[in-house]
């Protein structure tokens, strides 16, 4: 017999990864859409510097808003099978996002920074 919870909870975890996946991959779709559109009709170096520069903090925010959501799949699949072995691999993973997700935010902090100003 399945044990429906369990399966239930695997599938709301790989639904919300897809979620994931679709944040980064809709992110890249419009920093492209909108790049191609900036060098088509280009403007002066300065306004196409700060452009690029506000491109990549909009990009870098899908990416970190991606990243969260692939944690909550995380944690919602661990929940599915909470076993040792899936709670080590869901610290793991968690740590790495995290990390990966506090540089990003670092590296475009001061470039927001200065956008703003």
């Amino acid at each position: 017999m399945i044990d429906y919870p369990h399966v239930i909870l695997h599938d709301v975890s790989v639904v919300i990864a897809m979620m994931a996946v679709l944040i980064m991959v809709w992110g890249v779709f419009l920093t492209c859409i909108r790049l191609i559109y900036s060098e088509i009709h280009k403007r002066g170096k300065m306004v196409m510097h700060n452009l690029r520069e506000e491109l990549r903090i909009k990009l870098g925010s899908y990416i970190l808003l991606g990243l969260e959501v692939l944690i909550v799949a995380d944690v919602v699949e661990s929940i599915a099978n909470p076993s040792y072995e899936e709670l080590i691999i869901l610290g793991g993973i968690v740590l790495i996002r995290t990390v990966m997700g506090f540089f990003l935010e670092k590296e475009l902090q001061p470039h927001e920074d200065h956008l703003w100003k």
